[in-house]
């Protein structure tokens, strides 16, 4: 129960890594608000988390649309008084070789994953400096922020690298409020996206033998919101199962 009390905010939460780290935080004692733009599938992740005893609030949004991005931190306090936590969690893969992309490509996925990202930790981290009592904002990167991308998807590279670029500037200007900015990088995981990314994969070196699992984002994800990592921030945790362990 290391979030006990905890009020939460999850985007892209309504499958994947995202309901599994809505999940391991209402498991951990969190209030979280699910954010995602499947509502049926979204009021199903809430409803597990009421199974658990914890308040749980579906707020829709198109995180691309930078005043929607805001609203999730914004929604997020007003359901639960405060905000402590928000995880940027959702993002979009599409497999594109450079030479074929349009800026239609270019422009929906990079306004997802990257300015999305940013203008939901902007609002979380105003909310959270007015608030004076610190908090923990954790954005989903993945390990295309070393490679440049295992498949041709040079728009989702650059988007997860300035993810990791974003988490480091962030850190910086909110240490300050006591606000830590932390990433996470995950290479292959058993998901809907990963399968994508993966499909035309068959032969990765992945020293651990394996894909990796949402929950194992998650736990992850968790000790990063939570105050055992009270002196980290800045940091991107690869969590790749050593498929760049030479990066």
């Amino acid at each position: 129960m290391r979030l006990v009390g905890k009020a939460t905010a999850v985007t892209g939460a309504t499958r994947g890594i995202g309901r599994a780290i809505a999940l391991a935080f209402a498991h951990e004692g969190a209030d979280v608000l699910v954010n995602g733009r499947d509502a049926r599938r979204g009021e199903a992740v809430c409803a597990e988390i009421r199974a658990l005893g914890r308040r749980a609030v579906w707020h829709a949004a198109d995180v691309a649309d930078a005043r929607q991005a805001r609203s999730v931190a914004e929604a997020a306090a007003a359901a639960f008084g405060k905000l402590d936590v928000l995880v940027n969690n959702a993002g979009l893969f599409q497999r594109r070789p450079a030479l074929e992309m349009d800026e239609a490509d270019w422009d929906r996925l990079l306004d997802v994953n990257l300015k999305g990202a940013f203008f939901c930790a902007q609002a979380a981290g105003r909310i959270m400096k007015e608030q004076g009592t610190g908090g923990a904002i954790v954005n989903v990167a993945s390990d295309a922020c070393w490679s440049g991308g295992l498949n041709p998807c040079a728009h989702y590279a650059a988007s997860k690298a300035g993810m990791v670029s974003i988490t480091r500037s962030l850190a910086k200007e909110l240490a300050p409020y006591r606000i830590r900015v932390n990433a996470v990088a995950p290479g292959m995981i058993e998901t809907e996206m990963g399968g994508t990314a993966g499909s035309t994969l068959p032969e990765l070196p992945i020293l651990l033998g394996r894909y990796g699992t949402p929950e194992e984002v998650a736990a992850a994800v968790v000790f990063l919101a939570c105050d055992e990592s009270s002196y980290v921030t800045g940091a991107n945790l690869n969590l790749s199962g050593g498929l760049f362990l030479d990066r």
